[in-house]
């Protein structure tokens, strides 16, 4: 359905709830084993990754059954996600891409951890099936931009550029790329100020706002009871 379409509910007329309620316990039970494995593993700033807190938002959406809880992580994640899922199928054919699923196949970290990041790869295909039973919120693309925009400064002022400190190697450093491409070392092609200030003004250009005009036009529009945050 376009965006065009007119606005409907995803509730039935007789009132039933628009996600299962085994839908709403299950995916609340993963987050209650990824939370405590990752805050003790990782610690609390690795909450501040976007594709952490597209988890959280899509917790709301599940429970208060609001399109903009599922839109706003939508806009946020569906690109970078979709890179992960390519780059991850890729290496299950032996074939590196990007590098950035190569800890997937890495025997040295647990199955267990492995087998919680592999939200990465059902996460997005999870926030397009809410947009379909929710509808999508228009108020999302400058949502998110306020929402990454402000985690992005935590992490650039905040937080720890790259490496990892010896003495703490799960220590997240580089929350969000905003030192660059690596959590090896910062980026060196320009001035770090100016890189952190190119990434505010390209994710919205190339990335989010993309993301926003081809929703609205995949999904209906969320009608007012469900466009409520």
């Amino acid at each position: 359905m376009t965006a065009a379409a007119t606005e409907t509910s995803s509730a039935s007329p007789t009132g039933k709830a628009a996600i299962p309620l085994g839908v709403k316990l299950a995916y609340t039970g993963f987050l209650l084993v990824l939370v405590p494995f990752y805050w003790r593993t990782y610690g609390p700033t690795n909450f501040l990754y976007f594709c952490d807190v597209a988890l959280f938002m899509a917790l709301g959406a599940v429970w208060l059954e609001r399109a903009l809880w599922a839109s706003l992580p939508a806009v946020g994640i569906l690109v970078p996600q979709t890179i992960w899922i390519v780059d991850f199928l890729a290496g299950l054919a032996g074939w590196n891409l990007t590098g950035m699923t190569q800890y997937m196949f890495d025997p040295q970290i647990p199955l267990f951890a492995r087998g919680l990041s592999f939200f990465h790869f059902w996460l997005p295909l999870f926030l397009l099936w809410l947009l379909w039973r929710l509808g999508y919120d228009r108020r999302a693309g400058w949502g998110w931009t306020i929402v990454a925009w402000g985690l992005m400064a935590i992490a650039y002022f905040l937080l720890p550029a790259p490496p990892a400190p010896l003495n703490d190697p799960n220590l997240p450093v580089n929350v969000n790329y905003v030192f660059g491409p690596s959590s090896e070392q910062v980026q060196t092609w320009m001035a770090p100020h100016w890189y952190f200030l190119l990434m505010l003004t390209l994710l919205p250009l190339l990335v989010y706002w993309p993301t926003h005009w081809l929703l609205q036009r995949l999904f209906p529009h969320a009608p007012p009871a469900a466009a409520r945050a």
